[in-house]
């Protein structure tokens, strides 16, 4: 029986981001699966969806208000130069292009926007070194508060992730849930660029909001001193998804050359 191909070879397949061979090769394969033909065309389908959900006026309108919010952002941290709090970790209109113009296989929404440049951070968050690690920080009454790992959290909930490069030089974050969905948040596309910034803490170029997913929703922040192959780290979450007793406590099955920490919230009703 012919293997069925993974979807992140379905997604650079529908996408053209393989060597002439190596999608001529692929696409014969894809042939002789059972129903090979079929999930290219849906996946096409939803590609041509989310285009026609973003036109082009949308866009444009979105990036000048993500442009404003930037303004904002620059203005309070030129008034208060200490605060480096929730600044944009990517360029906001090349993060759009990539966000608006892709399909991805794995759970996909609208990216709530970015957290408002007013919030309450706990003042040793700032410039904090050591080891690469994610930081979660939670929208709460106009505020935002930093959480520890095990943090009990709702559907609705919305977060905002940040990391920590800690040296390395190249990174990419994922999550798995309680119904075994993965997410892909950074980079926000599979050929994305995975290199992180050096310093203080990096916001993510969205922040996400908790669905009704039950049980837990864990973050993991694979890092490496070389690009990262991000197909690679989503099959292994896949992976890992499909074994829900050993999705929240288990690391993601991934080559020793990669370095990788996680973070979790535990789902309460």
């Amino acid at each position: 029986m012919a293997l069925c191909t993974p979807d992140w070879l379905l997604e650079r397949i529908a996408l053209g981001e393989l060597s002439p061979d190596a999608l001529a090769d692929a696409r014969a394969r894809l042939e002789r699966e059972p129903h090979g033909r079929a999930r290219l065309a849906r996946l096409e389908a939803d590609s041509a969806q989310t285009l026609a959900r973003h036109p082009p006026e949308d866009f444009a309108r979105e990036v000048a208000r993500r442009a404003r919010t930037a303004d904002v952002q620059r203005e309070h941290a030129a008034r208060y130069p200490g605060w480096h709090g929730l600044s944009m970790g990517l360029p906001v209109a090349a993060s759009l292009v990539l966000l608006m113009l892709s399909a991805q296989p794995e759970r996909v929404a609208e990216p709530p926007a970015l957290m408002p440049a007013r919030v309450e951070l706990m003042e040793e968050t700032v410039g904090i070194k050591g080891d690469a690690r994610l930081l979660v920080y939670r929208q709460h009454d106009g505020s935002t508060e930093l959480l520890a790992d095990r943090t009990r959290a709702r559907r609705g909930d919305l977060l905002q992730l940040s990391y920590l490069a800690g040296g390395r030089r190249y990174g990419t974050v994922v999550s798995v849930d309680g119904r075994g969905a993965v997410t892909l948040h950074h980079p926000t596309t599979l050929v994305g660029s995975t290199r992180l910034q050096k310093g203080d803490a990096v916001s993510l170029a969205h922040a996400y909001e908790l669905d009704d997913a039950p049980d837990f929703e864990r973050f993991f922040f694979v890092t490496s001193d070389s690009p990262i192959d991000v197909g690679l780290v989503l099959e292994s979450a896949r992976k890992l998804a499909r074994q829900p007793t050993e999705a929240s406590t288990r690391p993601l099955p991934l080559p020793g050359t990669l370095a990788q920490t996680s973070f979790t919230l535990e789902k309460v009703p």
